[in-house]
């Protein structure tokens, strides 16, 4: 492999795992901790099942479709093609993942600047990623050189200190097999694998874009090949995350049952850190949840633009109307929004975005070309489950 190749793999990477690594990222791995306890081995399994290895499904799945995630749902037929891609946008835009960053931000910030309220600071963030998204050509080397080190240092600083003073761990509060079930359907909450798929035509175009002067990765194979091992690269970063914050949870969970999982962050890192490490709490949570929104902002300020408005808008228009999408949502508190996550988008929508995926790999792999009746039959499944069961 070239210098090139490698030094490239190791950015994109970066940049993979800072998009994916957003609000949910940080709060669930620490619940997965408290609710498993002395079992944590089981429920973190369980939970990475989901948590890591859809979002490299995802991207694998995009690579093979050459990053048009058009072809992608549109095997399902032309509508529901389209209205699924549609749900999806609302989904990691204005509805839930993007105003999810910013309440969670916004409570993990209050605490050390309380006079701020839920608006300004709502005004503050969405302008702040819509400057960062603005430059769209700068976003994979903004993501992979600059806020994705940050990230990782600010929370391994957490993460060792933890684990160093770390007193007894807290109770399982199931079996095991019972707290591996669950954990791998509260996976699900956070959302990586729209992340994989949509944030992986990113990384191909980007990649096309700066590597298509360089000769041996011109071809779409080998695109495809760095940008998989690139893939590798985020959500291995993120499994290890994700291991170093639940096992947090089960030492310093103690006494925040009644806590929404914003607050188990925040007050699980006070306990760590002490009051003089808020600066790095800050850091952790500002980075992370940035480094997510701006991916989010690239995605649906592109599909605003192209799909939407037919190319009748510029980028930053479509940007200007997504950050005003967003706001009424980012006003409202944590609570609110992941009680929105927590329904029929999760428990219905998400099984059937990792059925249609599967699917599409299995299409494009060994030609298998089923997927309406079996996606309609998932969908059916779902529902009854959901509201029946």
């Amino acid at each position: 492999m070239g210098e090139t190749s490698r030094s490239q793999i190791i950015s994109v990477g970066l940049a993979i795992f800072s998009m994916l690594f957003g609000a949910g990222n940080l709060m669930f791995p620490i619940a997965v901790g408290m609710m498993s306890g002395d079992l944590n081995f089981f429920g973190l399994s369980g939970f990475l099942l989901t948590a890591v290895i859809l979002p490299i499904t995802g991207i694998v799945a995009m690579i093979l479709f050459d990053g048009d995630y058009k072809s992608f749902f549109y095997r399902l037929g032309d509508l529901p093609g389209f209205l699924i891609i549609l749900a999806c946008m609302l989904i990691i835009g204005p509805i839930i993942a993007i105003p999810r960053i910013v309440t969670l931000s916004h409570i993990m910030i209050s605490p050390f600047i309380p006079e701020i309220s839920s608006l300004v600071f709502a005004l503050i963030f969405l302008g702040v990623t819509f400057l960062l998204t603005f430059r769209e050509n700068k976003i994979m080397d903004l993501l992979g050189k600059f806020i994705s080190p940050v990230l990782l240092i600010s929370l391994m600083i957490i993460i060792v200190k933890g684990f160093i003073y770390a007193g007894d761990p807290l109770k399982a509060s199931d079996t095991a097999l019972n707290l591996f079930i669950k954990n791998i359907q509260f996976g699900y909450g956070t959302m990586d694998l729209f992340g994989g798929i949509f944030f992986a035509s990113i990384v191909l175009t980007i990649l096309k874009e700066n590597l298509g002067h360089v000769t041996d990765v011109k071809s779409l194979k080998k695109l495809a090949i760095i940008g998989f091992k690139a893939g590798l690269l985020g959500t291995f970063l993120l499994g290890l995350i994700y291991v170093g914050l639940s096992y947090l949870g089960v030492y310093y969970g103690f006494g925040l049952e009644n806590a929404n999982a914003g607050e188990i962050f925040r007050d699980v890192s006070i306990r760590i850190l002490g009051s003089y490490g808020a600066l790095v709490i800050a850091i952790a949570v500002l980075f992370a949840c940035l480094s997510t929104s701006i991916a989010l902002y690239a995605v649906v300020g592109e599909y605003l633009q192209k799909e939407v408005f037919r190319n009748k808008i510029k980028f930053v228009p479509s940007l200007i109307i997504l950050s005003l999408l967003c706001l009424p949502l980012s006003m409202y508190g944590l609570d609110y929004v992941l009680a929105l996550t927590a329904g029929p988008i999760l428990y219905i929508g998400y099984p059937v975005l990792i059925a249609i995926t599967f699917l599409n790999i299995a299409y494009k792999w060994f030609d298998f070309k089923p997927i309406k009746i079996p996606v309609l039959v998932v969908t059916i499944a779902m529902v009854l489950k959901y509201f029946f069961m």
